[in-house]
C-alpha cells in the first residue's frame, strides 16, 4: 500500500462541518466535553448555562458562536431563548441533577417539583425546538441507568429512569424527521458528581475501578464520544443509549 493510500483511508473530513450544535447545560462536564468534541468535528457551538461566569469562560475555550445564560428549568426562558435561535442541527440537553433521598427524609413539594421537571423539561425543550432543527438532526436528553436497580434513596431517581425512554420515543415519533435520543449513563467522573459525593468521591472511584468490566470509570469524554455519534448517525431516533462501563451488571 502507498504513503497516499494510506493517507487518503486515514484522513477525513470533520463528521459536523458546516453544522450547529445547541448544548444546554454547557459550561462544565459533560456538556461542555460534548462542545468541545462538536468543534473539533467541525460545528459551530451554541452555549447556554444558567451560570454565566462559567459560561463565559466554557464558551472561550470552544470558540462558541453564541452563548445565553438562562435557568434550564424555566418554560419561559427556554422559550425565549429558541425563539431567537437562527435554524440549528442538533440539541444535547445536559441540564438538570439527579435526586436522591429516604422518604422519611424528602421535602414532598421539592420532590414533586423534580419529578415534573425531569420530564416537562424534554416536553419543552422539544415543542420548542420543531420549527428550529433542520430535518434529520437531533434532540439528546440525559437519563440513567443506576435508577433501574432498586435501592433506599432511589424511588425518585427509578421514578424518572423508568418514564424517559418511553417519553422520548414517542417524541421521536411525533417530531419527527427531527430525531430524539436519549442517553442513560451510569456514575459519570464529573464536577457535579464531585459535588454529590464530597469526601467520599475518590472512594467511589476506586469501588468503580475494581468493579466495572472496562476495568476504569467512565468519564465525560465518553459520553461527548457518543452524542456526537448520534448526532452523526442519521438513522438513529428514539432509542435509549447505555453508557456506564456495565455498571448495571455488577454489584457497584
Amino acid at each position: 500500500m502507498s504513503i497516499a493510500t494510506i493517507a487518503s483511508t486515514t484522513l477525513r473530513e470533520p463528521e459536523l462541518m458546516g453544522q450547529t450544535v445547541v448544548v444546554i447545560g454547557g459550561s462544565a462536564g459533560i456538556g461542555f466535553e460534548t462542545a468541545r468534541r462538536a468543534r473539533a468535528e467541525g460545528a459551530k457551538v451554541i452555549l447556554t448555562a444558567r451560570n454565566p461566569e462559567r459560561l463565559t469562560q466554557a464558551a472561550s475555550e470552544v470558540e462558541a458562536k453564541s452563548t445565553a445564560a438562562f435557568d434550564a428549568t424555566d418554560p419561559v426562558a427556554i422559550e425565549r431563548f429558541f425563539r431567537d435561535l437562527p435554524v440549528i442541527d442538533h440539541v444535547m440537553v445536559t441540564a438538570g441533577r439527579p435526586y436522591y433521598g429516604r422518604l422519611v427524609e424528602m421535602d414532598f413539594t421539592e420532590v414533586r417539583d423534580l419529578i415534573g421537571l425531569h420530564l416537562s423539561q424534554a416536553l419543552y425543550v422539544a415543542r420548542n425546538a420543531i420549527d428550529k432543527v433542520r430535518p434529520g438532526g437531533t434532540l439528546i436528553f440525559m437519563g440513567g441507568t443506576g435508577g433501574r436497580r432498586p435501592a433506599i434513596g432511589m424511588s425518585i431517581a427509578g421514578a424518572v429512569t423508568a418514564a424517559l425512554p418511553p417519553l422520548i420515543a414517542n417524541l421521536a415519533l411525533e417530531i419527527a424527521p427531527v430525531r430524539v435520543n436519549l442517553i442513560a449513563a451510569g456514575f459519570v467522573d464529573t464536577p457535579l458528581s464531585a459535588e454529590l459525593l464530597g469526601d467520599q468521591l475518590e472512594t467511589r472511584r476506586n469501588q468503580l475501578r475494581t468493579t466495572l468490566p472496562i476495568g476504569r470509570v467512565v468519564g465525560p469524554a465518553d459520553v461527548a464520544a457518543l452524542a456526537i455519534h448520534i448526532m452523526t448517525n442519521t438513522a438513529l431516533t428514539g432509542a435509549t443509549y447505555d453508557i456506564d462501563g456495565g455498571q448495571q451488571f455488577v454489584a457497584a
